[in-house]
């Protein structure tokens, strides 16, 4: 029991040196994460049509 209680003391001790974000800075990086992530599924989604109707060309799909 010991062992946790320091732990836990330790932990308390190492969250209280963290220099946390403020709102503003992560609002801005949410919105520049969710911009990238919609970019990237767009681009993937094209990728993935493209080469799905290349192959049903070539091997004569439905």
């Amino acid at each position: 029991m010991n062992k946790i209680t320091s732990f836990l003391k330790e932990v308390y001790e190492e969250l209280t040196k963290v220099t946390w974000l403020g709102r503003q800075d992560v609002m801005r990086s949410t919105v520049a994460v969710s911009f990238v992530v919609i970019i990237v599924a767009i681009y993937v989604s094209l990728v993935d049509f493209g080469l799905t109707t290349g192959l049903k060309a070539i091997l004569g799909g439905r």
